[in-house]
């Protein structure tokens, strides 16, 4: 028997998004009711059908995955995301003992493994853990949490390593924190030389039995030319 954890955001009109990212608009466009009548149904008896919504939905709302066009004008977009980078072995790095903006580094990443004794290879998907996700209503979602570096991203790439994904709303360090020591998205600015993916707004990494142990599932709907996509990222036990 599989057991599956849900590790994805729910998407609303009120959630918590990126600064400089609108929320989604979600409305009904056609009622159980309207849907019936605008199709001709009701004047035959059947006046209650399907109800139709319409999604406004940004590209970075929610639980998603940043395609190379992220960071690159004439990359493709989530379309381009092979398949079996989408689907492999999970492996849970804790960090969340860590300072509100702190740099992971190399050294971090390689006690964390040792911490759990495990070594990373190819197409293991690496969650980074920082704890934000138990706060992803509040403000401080977006400025409390620690993030990765360049140099520790372009070790998890040596170690075979194509995805990855983190329980904050970026994959580096705050805003705030950016700002504060002038280095803006380094570990985003590795995908600019090398083929890497990452996923942000993930939850429930408490949730896992441990570490490691299960598999991971993070396939982004085929949005072309997009810069990411929403993904409904599940984790899946064999008990």
């Amino acid at each position: 028997m599989t057991k599956l954890i849900d590790l994805s955001m729910e998407v609303s009109g009120d959630m918590m998004v990126f600064p400089r990212v609108a929320r989604p608009v979600l409305a009904m466009l056609e009622s159980w009711e309207e849907f019936a009548t605008n199709i001709g149904a009701a004047q035959y008896g059947t006046t209650w059908l399907t109800a139709h919504y319409v999604a406004v939905l940004g590209d970075h709302v929610g639980t998603h995955v940043d395609s190379l066009r992220h960071m690159r004008k004439d990359a493709p977009g989530p379309e381009g995301i092979p398949l079996e980078y989408c689907y492999g072995d999970g492996v849970v790095l804790d960090f969340s003992d860590k300072p509100v903006g702190y740099g992971i580094t190399v050294a971090d990443l390689q006690s964390a493994l040792q911490k759990i004794d495990y070594t990373l290879k190819p197409l293991d998907i690496v969650l980074i853990q920082t704890g934000a996700s138990r706060y992803n209503t509040e403000m401080r979602y977006l400025t409390d949490h620690c993030g990765m570096t360049g140099p520790a991203t372009h070790w998890l790439l040596d170690q075979g390593i194509k995805m990855a994904g983190i329980d904050a709303p970026t994959f580096d360090r705050p805003v705030k924190s950016m700002f504060e020591t002038k280095e803006f998205w380094p570990a985003h600015q590795v995908m600019i030389e090398r083929e890497y993916y990452h996923l942000e707004n993930m939850i429930n990494f408490d949730a896992l039995p441990g570490p490691v142990g299960f598999k991971v599932a993070v396939f982004p709907i085929k949005w072309k030319g997009t810069t990411a996509a929403p993904v409904r990222a599940v984790a899946l036990i064999e008990a």
